[in-house]
């Protein structure tokens, strides 16, 4: 998988604007396995705002600079204070939000370890390719952390999603294949690529058609409703609950 070239100063989120409208989205923090701390996600949250006004825009893809993490969830090595942590949960949710609320669909690349929020990213996405490197779990429920069931019971029906969410086993690729989860399967590092030929594929129907029909799924599912309910169980988690860590 290559990488795009950096500004001097690293960026732990890198973008690429493609010919054909689509806009490639990059993790950069391999030390990390692509962890999210808060400056990272305000930065995705960012280039989603953004992302959602262009109408030039046709998909999007979120990828990773290492194949060995697309991202390993929230990054609880980050030194915070209470308010802190709170803060990093309103990241969390806004990220899950604005993930929903894109007007384009959005294609994971789902390479190493796609885990806690990094499921939720993988699950959020409209359509997803799974190298063959994949581990992707639930984790939440070890550390009571309530989120899963607004996005995974939708793709792949009430008593998968439960087995996984509550067992917090890791799902491999064959496996996520064929329960429906992901729609196609590469070697790790033919995988973004191959999203970005689905990607491609998008692109080029009726610009218009697609943001409809985007609409219209969102409508029918009624996701906006389901990521809200559940996005306040996180954020009463991370305020009166246990939380997640802080460093």
């Amino acid at each position: 998988m290559s990488q795009s070239s950096a500004s001097p100063t690293r960026s732990s989120l890198l973008r690429e604007r493609r010919e054909d409208g689509v806009e490639l989205v990059r993790i950069n923090r391999p030390d990390k396995r692509n962890a999210l701390d808060t400056a990272t996600l305000h930065l995705l949250n960012e280039a989603l705002v953004e992302l959602a006004a262009d109408v030039s825009l046709r998909a999007v893809v979120l990828s990773t600079t290492s194949t060995t993490a697309f991202c390993a969830g929230a990054d609880v090595s980050e030194p915070l204070d209470a308010a802190g942590g709170v803060a990093r949960m309103v990241a969390f949710a806004e990220l899950y939000r604005l993930l929903d609320e894109l007007p384009v669909p959005s294609i994971a690349v789902c390479v190493g370890n796609c885990v806690g929020a990094g499921a939720e990213i993988v699950a959020g996405c409209d359509l997803r390719v799974a190298g063959d490197n994949l581990k992707l779990a639930w984790a939440g429920s070890r550390l009571g952390v309530p989120v899963g069931p607004a996005r995974l019971t939708q793709l792949i029906g009430l008593s998968r999603a439960k087995e996984l969410i509550y067992t917090g086993r890791a799902v491999g690729a064959a496996e996520a294949a064929s329960i429906g989860l992901v729609q196609h399967t590469a070697p790790e590092d033919e995988a973004e690529a191959t999203a970005l030929t689905l990607a491609g594929a998008v692109a080029r129907q009726s610009p218009g058609g697609i943001r409809t029909l985007k609409e219209m799924f969102r409508e029918l599912e009624d996701t906006a409703a389901r990521i809200g309910y559940e996005n306040e169980r996180l954020l009463d988690f991370q305020r009166n609950g246990a939380g997640l860590p802080q460093g």
